[in-house]
């Protein structure tokens, strides 16, 4: 019961980053960007996140209150979110391009705040040998929060932009709302440290430095693979979660709102296999799980592109739908049991420090791969889009092979 209420904490955030990844290039395109300079303000989550992302978890591993190490960060960073991504299609509304800039920014920066603090209470409360289990459970609960917002999204959409955004908020204070009330965090003691914020926020990185450089320089490169491999997966991932949208609309001429029913089914898959996923990771491993899962999103891929060059018009959908459902249940197992992997090879004092590593290496491919897929889609067009993403998740599979350690196998 536990893990399914720290789950409410990912339902709230997936109502948010799929209506976030699927409306806001629309909008930003409506103002005549290219797609190279909409790709760079799709990064400022994920560059908010790489900066504060390392702070906040040293920072949140160090603090001692009456609601413990993680939850005075979720009280801050939540509620200005919320209040954030809901402004930002009412300006868009009124045509102010600024205005739309500043609430991007604020919203990803109070985003950043809370996340990393939320996600540490995973391996906080949960055993080891469980963890696989566990990021099924609360990757399910954000598959189901991704669900709804792409497929009631759709239908609030075509009433008014601003309607989904307002569900999305109001949910992401609902969802951990109940995360602060119901989920107990373990005991963090009851002297304090004795640490300055200050001298946290200088050190932060420099630990994020020392822990890549102790990564690199280790005799056993597992921990090295599996961060790369994270890098390489999702700048392929996010190339088509930031872009679908705009695929759909200007390549495939199909409505946005379609667009965004497809992911709704992609969301739908990766929810309903995610606890699957985590149980299939304890049974024949993680990382034979992970592979399985990037050769799975790999094909779907290579085969979407087929099936856009043969096909048009509605009679894509279908075979798209297809094609969804297959890769949403090969990212499940991909992704399920990837966090738990890092983990595993991660000291336990530093499970927030560590948290933070493995958020650095999505980011960092989050920074990346929006401008850079912009710019291949702004100099051969939207076409090379599954191509482009595909190549980048068959890499990723060679070097998760080279990972040796954090596969431990639990009970079923």
């Amino acid at each position: 019961m536990r893990l399914w209420l720290l789950g409410f904490g990912f339902f709230g955030i997936n109502t948010v980053w799929p209506l976030y990844n699927a409306y806001v290039p629309i909008f930003l395109k409506s103002f005549g960007l290219s797609s190279f300079v909409v790709g760079g303000y799709m990064t400022i989550d994920n560059i908010f996140a790489l900066v504060l992302s390392p702070y906040v978890g040293a920072l949140s591993d160090q603090t001692v209150t009456k609601l413990g190490k993680r939850k005075p960060y979720i009280l801050i960073g939540a509620p200005l979110a919320a209040l954030f991504f809901f402004l930002i299609p009412v300006f868009w509304t009124k045509h102010n391009f600024l205005a739309v800039t500043f609430s991007i920014i604020f919203m990803n920066l109070a985003m950043a705040l809370f996340r990393s603090p939320l996600i540490a209470l995973m391996p906080d409360t949960t055993p080891s040998q469980f963890r696989s289990q566990a990021n099924g459970i609360i990757n399910f609960m954000g598959g189901l929060g991704a669900m709804l917002a792409y497929l009631s999204g759709r239908f609030l959409y075509e009433a008014s932009p601003v309607f989904p955004f307002f569900v999305g908020s109001v949910l992401l204070l609902l969802s951990n709302t109940l995360v602060i009330l119901f989920v107990k965090e373990p005991a963090c003691g009851s002297v304090k440290s004795e640490f300055s914020v200050k001298e946290t926020f200088r050190k932060s990185h420099v630990e994020l430095l020392e822990n890549l450089k102790e990564v690199a320089l280790s005799p056993e490169k597992s921990l090295l693979f599996m961060l790369v491999s994270i890098f390489i997966w999702f700048t392929g991932f996010n190339a088509l979660e930031t872009f679908f949208t705009s695929y759909a609309k200007f390549y495939l001429k199909l409505p946005e709102q379609i667009a965004t029913g497809m992911l709704g089914v992609l969301s739908l898959a990766f929810m309903l296999f995610a606890v699957p996923a985590g149980y299939i990771g304890a049974r024949i491993g993680r990382k034979r799980s992970i592979v399985l899962g990037l050769i799975i999103t790999a094909g779907c891929l290579f085969v979407g592109t087929l099936v856009a060059s043969l096909t048009s018009g509605e009679a894509i959908i279908k075979p798209f739908l297809v094609l969804f459902i297959i890769g949403g249940m090969g990212w499940a197992l991909t992704n399920v049991n990837s966090l738990p992997m890092v983990l595993d090879m991660a000291p336990k004092r530093k499970l927030g420090g560590y948290t933070g590593l493995y958020y650095f290496a999505s980011m960092l491919a989050n920074i990346i791969s929006p401008p850079l897929t912009g710019l291949v889609m702004d100099v051969f067009g939207y076409r090379v889009l599954f191509n482009f993403a595909a190549i980048f998740v068959i890499c990723s599979s060679i070097t998760v092979s080279f990972v040796k350690r954090g596969d431990r196998v639990g009970k079923v």
